[in-house]
């Protein structure tokens, strides 16, 4: 038997130690708050640093300090945040996103910003927090501004129509019987058109009014068509298998896109991303409600939707779809509980293709 060899004497042992930290970051607009904590969870320190470049650059450096820095827990990589985890992520450092902590727990420990950021540090440590960032730094991110000015635009436009159409109502006889059963596009050509010549004061100031709104809802058709010129072909680019789903339009395919992020592999299966979308059934409590299922009140409303003008499209134009439909409706299902099945089903379908183009 071979002895293990000793040391000779005289001869000093050095024993190096790496200590593995964990970061949290409670995330504001102009300053982050910084915590630390090692590997049993005790807490080695907190601060606060700008929310700038050089700011990330000290929180860093602050956290490194204290050792090896192993995953940050990071509240709002969606908004305040975004820069932090972009720039941490960059130094090769593992994020973790941190939801806020709910109000009971606040209530119990009362509400400070360093406070938050050790929980955020606890969260990314116990592994409570596992889910990586969207991410803010590709194709998707391009898709999700231009969607944002597209939303507005489109909004605006609605209370646009809705406030002519409101003056054509409550105007003299005159206008209303001229305008109260035009289509949409011709009421607003046909206001925009308009070239009010003084008289009665109300008829004059209405129809006013009405030109304006009607040139307002023009400029804003042209915003939403100059918005697609540039949507379109990312969204092509990004994922055409998606596009060619029945019923996928290009904006259906943008909030998918938008709802699973640049990085779409965080997502870690199709059931993971059913309960993003909201359609993952979740047993329900007794004595809440007669069926066997609620839907997840969590997730991504703008995908839930997405997912519903899919289902809602097929209903009426795709003949499996149509044949499904008869069939549960005769199994004695409710038209709410179909939509839910099919709702799931449509997000197992385009799960596969929400990841890009390989090249």
């Amino acid at each position: 038997m071979r002895a293990t060899p000793q040391p000779k004497k005289g001869t000093a042992l050095t024993i190096v130690e790496t200590r593995t930290i964990t970061g949290g970051v409670d995330t504001h607009a102009d300053v982050h708050v910084a915590a630390v904590l090692n590997s049993i969870g005790g807490l080695l320190g907190t601060e606060e640093f700008p929310a700038t470049p050089a700011g990330y650059a000290r929180l860093l450096e602050w956290f490194s300090g204290f050792g090896t820095v192993g995953v940050i827990g990071i509240e709002g990589t969606g908004s305040y945040g975004a820069g932090l985890a972009r720039y941490v992520t960059a130094a090769d450092i593992r994020v973790v996103e941190v939801d806020r902590a709910d109000r009971a727990e606040r209530r119990r420990q009362g509400k400070s910003d360093p406070l938050d950021a050790v929980s955020a540090a606890r969260a990314a440590l116990s592994g409570r927090a596992q889910g990586a960032p969207k991410g803010r730094n590709g194709s998707v991110e391009a898709i999700r501004t231009l969607m944002v000015a597209k939303r507005s635009a489109r909004g605006e436009r609605t209370r646009t129509i809705n406030q002519a159409r409101a003056l054509v109502i409550t105007g003299p006889d005159d206008i209303h019987a001229r305008f109260a059963k035009h289509t949409t596009a011709g009421l607003v050509a046909e206001l925009a058109s308009l070239r009010p010549r003084p008289g009665e004061v109300v008829g004059y100031t209405t129809r006013v009014a009405l030109r304006e709104l009607g040139r307002r809802a023009e400029f804003l058709d042209d915003q939403i068509d100059r918005l697609d010129e540039l949507i379109v072909p990312l969204v092509t680019a990004r994922a055409p298998s998606l596009l060619a789903l029945h019923g996928v339009g290009p904006d259906t395919a943008a909030i998918l896109l938008i709802a699973a992020g640049d990085h779409p592999e965080r997502l870690r299966s199709e059931p993971a991303w059913a309960h993003l979308c909201g359609v993952a059934p979740i047993p329900a409590s007794s004595g809440k409600t007669t069926d066997r299922y609620r839907l997840n009140p969590g997730g991504d409303r703008q995908a839930n939707h997405a997912l519903w003008r899919i289902v809602f499209t097929r209903m009426r134009s795709h003949p499996p779809t149509r044949t499904y439909v008869q069939r549960r409706l005769k199994e004695g299902l409710s038209k709410l509980e179909i939509i839910r099945c099919l709702k799931r089903y449509v997000a197992r379908e385009v799960y596969p293709h929400l990841r890009p183009v390989a090249d």
